[in-house]
Parts: structure tokens; C-alpha cells; sequence
């Protein structure tokens, strides 16, 4: 049976990726540090809903992998033959306030697990990146080829960070790996520091929502179904050592990839589904831009749907109706 070892599996995209999985008969090793970012009973309610579905293929290790000699004990006497990194330290404005998890997490704990993969000489890394590496990059869509030299916030200076350790270790050690580029993702069982939670949350109490850029922003919003396909494509899929370019440019086996809906969605229309989802309309209250964020994302998705057919299916419009829906039943609203 195959045995892949998924970091931050109490977390949004991580319990969504051992989740299918599970479901398609592999065992999964979940660690996760179970951190209070935000609350952690809603972490301890994904692995319950983990451990109750996994017939017993799933185990869990609570462990902070930033901390190196705590992670090599941690996973002692493990057998896995590919790791999913999704744990990190998430937020563009939460890395203005507290610089030093971003470091702990997304630098130090990226390493330890690069570490993990080189001296167990493990098949594949697949890694989470980020869209918001692209900063105030103005040309969209956003392209894998395109630069990312000039990044808006600690949070996506980390993961540009990530990227050229996961080169470097890619061309030192030949490791296969892929990162991928996230573009805001939303669903059920999401994490409640996004705007789509945020927003259902007030709505559905009658409070007023803070809608930040004077409302004129755009995301590219991609439902997590169609999120993990693309990591399990990636994950079966390793890159080839033959010299060769990958997506990115590395001719080491190492790509990059963009994982998004491939539209860019205007944000006075992703509230008005929200309200329509919720039965009411929302107060709302205009503010200026947050420091460190973008006002635009938009992803190209070629690379990933020419080296492995990602197609996303989810349009906004059926997406969020479902995650208002669980969130109602979650809340028992």
C-alpha cells in the first residue's frame, strides 16, 4: 500500500488531500502542530472526520516541523515514500504582525522537511507555494515564466524563499519535487481568516462586513475539489531527471505550477453569491487596501493542464452555495 506523509493534514487544503487520498485506498500520515492561528477545534474536527473515514489507514502525529530534532523523532520508525508538504504558516496580514512564525514555519520548517526527503530518498516533494509570490506583478494572468522579484509581504517573500530551496536541493540531490502556486481557495471546511468565512459570518449574524481596496479587487477564487486534483496529479506525477526544462524554467526535477480557477472574479460579485447564498444582504463597510496585498490575481493555468490535463470545473457560482451550505451545517445555523 502506498504511505504519503501529508504536513498540516489538520489544515484546510492538507485534511482535503489526505481525505482523496484515503478514499482512493492509500494510507496517509498526517502531521500537523495543531497550532491556535485560528481555532483549533475546528483542526481537531478535521482529523475526527479523517480517523472516522479512513478504515484505519490514517495515523497522526502532533509535531512542530520547524523544529528539527522534534520532527526526526516524530517520524522515527515511519515508512513513507512521498511527502505533501501543506503546513505553514499561513496569511499575508498576519506575517505583518508576527514576522517571526513566518521564518520559524515557512523557512526553517520547509528546510527540516527538504532534510526529510533528501536522506530518506523519498520518490517526490510535491510543496505548497503561492500566488501571492507574483507581488505587484501588473501583467495578468499571472504566469509561471513571469518574475517574482518583488513581493508584497513576508508571507510571499517565504514561499519565493521556499522555491529557490526546493531548486537548490533539486539540483544538489537530484530530489523530484513540485510546487505549487495556490490561488485563493475556498470551500467547506475552510480556514476562518478568509474573506469568503468572514463575509458568510457576519452576514448570516447581521453584522457589517469590512470590504478592504474600496471593493476593487479581483481573485482568482478556486474551490478546493478542483485544488486537489491538482495536487494528486502533481503527486503522481513526478518530475523526470533528464535534463530537460520543466515548468518554470529549472532543468533540474524540480516545476513550478499554477493551481487556480483560471478567472478573475470580482469581489462585489463573489458578496452578492455570498448574500444570495444566505438569504440577506450584506452591510458594507469600504475600507483602503491592507498593507501587503495585491489587487488583483489571475492565474494561467497551461503548464499544469499540458503536463498533467488539470482542467478546474467549479465556477463561483456552484462553489460557494456549497460552502455556505456546509458552514450552516457546521455552525448548526
Amino acid at each position: 500500500m502506498s504511505i504519503t506523509l501529508v504536513t498540516g493534514a489538520a489544515g484546510f487544503i492538507g485534511y482535503h488531500v489526505a481525505r482523496r487520498l484515503l478514499e482512493r485506498g492509500e494510507a496517509v500520515i498526517g502531521l500537523d502542530n495543531l497550532n491556535d492561528y485560528y481555532d483549533p477545534s475546528l483542526k481537531a474536527a478535521r482529523l475526527k472526520d479523517l480517523s472516522d473515514n479512513s478504515n484505519n489507514a490514517f495515523s497522526f502525529i502532533e509535531a512542530d516541523f520547524g523544529d528539527a530534532e522534534r520532527l526526526e523523532r516524530a517520524l522515527d520508525g515511519r515508512e513513507f515514500g512521498a511527502v505533501v508538504h501543506l503546513g505553514a504558516q499561513a496569511g499575508v496580514r498576519y506575517s505583518i504582525e508576527n514576522p517571526r512564525a513566518y521564518a520559524h514555519s515557512n523557512l526553517v520548517g520547509h528546510l527540516n522537511m527538504l532534510e526529510v526527503a533528501r536522506h530518506r530518498g523519498l520518490r517526490h516533494m510535491v510543496y505548497a507555494s503561492s500566488s501571492s509570490v507574483y507581488g505587484g506583478n501588473d501583467t495578468l494572468p499571472f504566469r509561471v515564466e513571469d518574475r517574482v522579484d518583488h513581493p508584497l509581504s513576508l508571507y510571499a517573500a517565504t514561499k519565493k524563499a521556499d522555491e529557490l530551496m526546493s531548486e537548490t536541493y533539486a539540483n544538489l540531490y537530484r530530489l523530484p519535487q513540485t510546487g505549487l502556486r495556490f490561488f485563493t481557495v475556498y470551500g467547506p471546511w475552510g480556514r476562518p481568516d478568509m474573506a469568503m468565512w468572514l463575509f458568510t459570518d457576519a452576514i448570516l449574524a447581521g453584522r457589517p462586513i469590512e470590504v478592504f481596496g474600496e471593493g476593487d479587487m479581483r481573485r482568482d477564487f478556486t474551490y478546493i475539489d478542483d485544488i486537489v486534483t491538482g495536487v494528486v496529479a502533481a503527486l503522481d506525477n513526478a518530475p523526470l531527471d533528464d535534463g530537460s526544462p520543466k515548468a518554470g524554467g529549472s532543468v533540474a526535477p524540480h516545476r513550478l505550477y499554477n493551481i487556480g480557477n483560471s478567472r478573475s472574479e470580482d469581489l462585489g460579485r463573489m458578496i452578492g453569491l455570498i448574500e444570495h447564498a444566505c438569504g440577506r444582504k450584506a452591510e458594507r463597510v469600504l475600507l483602503p487596501m491592507q498593507p501587503g496585498d495585491v489587487r488583483d490575481t489571475f492565474a494561467d493555468v497551461s503548464a499544469i493542464h499540458r503536463d498533467l490535463g488539470y482542467e478546474p470545473t467549479t465556477v463561483i457560482d456552484d462553489g460557494i452555495p456549497r460552502f455556505v451550505e456546509w458552514f450552516r451545517r457546521y455552525h448548526r445555523i
